[in-house]
C-alpha cells in the first residue's frame, strides 16, 4: 500500500513543472513537451539607473534655488529621487530643516513668531500651553558662521492652501539667508518650478499656454 502510494507521488512530482508552458513565457508555439521555454525581459537603462542620475540637471538645479530663493518640487510617487538634489544643496553648505504640511498650523506664527503649542488633555488634567521660539529664527541663530544659509523643506506641501504657499514663497524675501523647498505634488520624472508662480505671486508661462 505505502509503495504503491509512494509511486504516485513520484510520477505526480515528475510530471508537474515548476516553469509554465513555454508557450506563456516566450511567446513560441509548439516544441517539445516538457521542455523549459526561454524568458525575454526588455528593459532600458533607466530600469537599473535612475532618471535623476541620467538628467544632468543638477547644474540648473543649484542655479534656480539662487535665482528664485523658493521652489515647488514634484517628485515622482516612488521617492528616492529628491535625496540627490538635496545633497547636493548640502555640499554647498546649506542646512535643512525638514518639515511635514500636516500639522504644520499656520506657516508664518510656526516658522517666524513665538507660538504656544497646547498638549493633549488626559483625562481632569489642566489645559496646559507652552510656548517655542520661531522655527526658522531659531535655526538661523545655531548656523555655523561658514554656512550658506538655511534651507526649509516643506514635505507634503500639497495640503497647503494657496495663501499659505504664497508666505513660503516670500519667506526669502523677509529672511535672506533662507531658501524654501516645498514638495506640492508628483511627477513621472523630478520637476521644479518657482514657488511664487505656483502660488499665484507671479504669471505661470505653461499656465498661459
Amino acid at each position: 500500500m505505502w509503495s504503491t502510494a509512494a509511486a504516485a507521488a513520484r510520477a505526480v512530482s515528475v510530471s508537474v513543472s515548476p516553469v509554465p508552458a513555454p508557450s506563456l513565457l516566450s511567446g513560441r508555439r509548439g516544441g517539445p513537451r516538457g521542455a523549459r521555454g526561454a524568458v525575454s525581459v526588455r528593459s532600458s537603462l533607466l530600469d537599473f539607473v535612475g532618471g535623476d542620475l541620467v538628467r544632468p540637471d543638477l547644474g540648473k538645479w543649484l542655479d534656480d534655488v539662487e535665482k528664485h530663493k523658493a521652489l515647488a518640487i514634484y517628485p515622482p510617487h516612488e521617492g528616492g529621487y529628491e535625496g540627490r538634489y538635496l545633497n547636493r544643496l548640502r555640499y554647498q553648505g546649506y542646512y535643512f530643516l525638514d518639515l511635514s504640511a500636516r500639522g504644520l498650523g499656520d506657516p508664518e506664527t510656526t516658522l517666524t513668531k513665538v507660538h504656544p503649542v497646547c498638549p493633549p488633555s488626559l483625562g481632569r488634567q489642566p489645559v496646559a500651553r507652552w510656548y517655542f521660539p520661531p522655527e526658522v529664527d531659531y535655526r538661523l541663530s545655531l548656523l555655523h558662521p561658514d554656512a550658506k544659509g538655511l534651507v526649509v523643506w516643506i514635505m507634503e506641501a500639497k495640503v497647503l492652501s494657496k495663501a499659505e504657499l504664497q508666505f513660503l514663497a516670500m519667506l526669502p524675501d523677509i529672511r535672506p539667508k533662507v531658501r524654501v523647498i516645498a514638495e506640492v505634488g508628483n511627477w513621472r520624472s523630478f520637476v521644479w518650478k518657482p514657488l511664487k508662480q505656483i502660488a499665484g505671486l507671479e504669471p505661470n508661462p505653461d499656465a498661459e499656454k
